[in-house]
């Protein structure tokens, strides 16, 4: 049976293809499921620090829910379309938006409904100059069910993702640029170099603050400014014992290059950071944050 996602490690890069090219990548559930599974293995496997994700083939990114599959979870009732349908495609496009390991979607071609969809979930995005996107489901009566409501219109603006959604029109790359859906267009023979170039920018830091950042943002991004503050503060108060922030504080007072350890358990004071982790897991993070588990050292 053919893999429904390709899995290459390049030199710490999970290379993610959607494996349907027959089907211009349509989302299925087994892909899905496939998807989720992959993450999750990623998730914990620390040779692996960033995802590229893309589609296989020549003509597309993923064009979208697999149709025929899904009329027939809605011909068995909103019950079984809403638990076998929309909450897995949630599932998905949430997991994309929460992965603790940058996420760069490379997208190589059409980008129709939960293609566009997990665009824009994932944190980063670059687009092929053949690339198309739509939010076609309003022709087939219905709204978007991966987030589509939601995200479209926190990166581009109500007005603006309303025309999208109400009209299905598709879009090129560059619209999809000028409205915050991908970071760059480029020419698609560079399509791969400059994900693997995005990527090299990022792996060159600590993985460990990497994860902190994504954290931060997507958590504290609907939040008042206020609550999002607490939560970057929870995210420094992990980062603060372990040996990535000590060995990059003092290569930058000795004025040499940080080498990351990128492990959690590789840290500077260990009692500390188990302390500081546990009672930040456990809700504690609303009173002073940055204050857990820290000590004045003498």
């Amino acid at each position: 049976m053919t893999d429904l996602v390709l899995n290459e490690n390049r030199e710490g890069i999970a290379v993610l293809s959607l494996n349907r090219p027959e089907k211009l990548n349509a989302l299925n559930y087994a892909l899905i499921d496939r998807l989720l599974a992959t993450l999750d293995d990623i998730e914990v496997d620390d040779r692996i620090r960033a995802v590229i994700l893309t589609g296989a083939g020549e003509r597309a990114f993923s064009a979208g829910a697999d149709i025929e599959e899904f009329s027939a979870s809605v011909a068995l009732g909103a019950e079984t379309a809403l638990r076998d349908f929309v909450m897995r495609g949630q599932r998905l496009t949430a997991r994309l938006e929460a992965f603790r390991k940058p996420v760069i979607a490379a997208v190589n071609g059409l980008a129709f409904g939960g293609g566009c969809e997990i665009t824009e979930a994932v944190p980063l995005a670059i687009a092929s100059d053949r690339a198309l996107f739509a939010k076609p489901e309003i022709t087939l009566a219905m709204p978007p069910t991966f987030g589509g409501t939601q995200r479209l219109p926190r990166l581009a603006g109500r007005k603006r993702a309303l025309e999208l959604l109400l009209t299905g029109d598709w879009f090129p790359p560059q619209r999809a640029l000028d409205l915050g859906l991908v970071n760059q267009v480029v020419p698609h023979d560079d399509l791969m170099p400059a994900a693997f170039k995005l990527a090299g920018r990022i792996l060159r830091h600590s993985g460990l603050a990497a994860a902190g950042i994504l954290t931060a943002v997507t958590r504290g991004l609907n939040l008042s400014i206020a609550e999002g503050l607490l939560v970057e503060a929870e995210q420094f108060a992990r980062m603060a014992p372990t040996a990535d922030l000590r060995e990059a504080l003092d290569a930058w007072i000795s004025r040499h290059s940080p080498g990351h350890d990128g492990s959690w358990t590789h840290v500077a004071r260990p009692e500390e950071a188990r302390r500081a982790s546990s009672a930040l897991d456990h809700g504690a993070t609303s009173k002073r944050p940055f204050m857990l588990g820290w000590k004045r050292q003498k």
